[in-house]
């Protein structure tokens, strides 16, 4: 069996991207949606392992506000693809913008982000979402922050 890296990648990385826009114009549910029943799932607010869809489900819904992003960018995203073609890991960083008082764009945040897909039933699912800060301020503050 062939796999066609390339392939995979794009898909991975075009659903990622669908449900960051969708996130980015105040739905959630487009990441909600596309978790596996079996999800696991970090960010910088979780204090442990999120384990199950109705459990992440449940986390990210409590905390969500809509947060009027008006423009993305991906950067350095990167790819591993199983030999067999049925798994991929998705790395990348992510910037995210929204409108500052006078208009401008101003960054809101910037991401570190692993998502791992499995092909399930023939349609890719995120079985692991693990979000984390580029470079917070608070850890890179001083040589004593770890």
């Amino acid at each position: 069996m062939s796999v066609n890296i390339k392939e995979v990648a794009e898909a991975v990385l075009s659903i990622e991207r669908a449900n960051n826009e969708r996130w980015n114009q105040g739905d959630c549910h487009g990441y909600l949606d596309s978790y596996s029943d079996d999800i696991t799932y970090f960010d910088p607010v979780t204090e442990k392992l999120v384990v199950g869809n109705a459990a992440v489900r449940e986390h990210i819904l409590s905390l969500y506000k809509n947060p009027n992003i008006i423009r993305s960018e991906y950067l350095n995203p990167d790819v591993a693809v199983s030999e067999a073609g049925d798994w991929a890991v998705l790395s990348y960083n992510l910037r995210n913008f929204v409108a500052g008082e006078n208009g401008e764009e101003q960054l809101q945040t910037f991401w570190n982000s692993t998502a791992v897909f499995r092909l399930i039933d023939g349609e890719w699912r995120t079985v692991n979402a693990h979000w984390s800060f580029v470079r917070h301020p608070a850890i890179i503050s001083g040589p004593n922050a770890f």
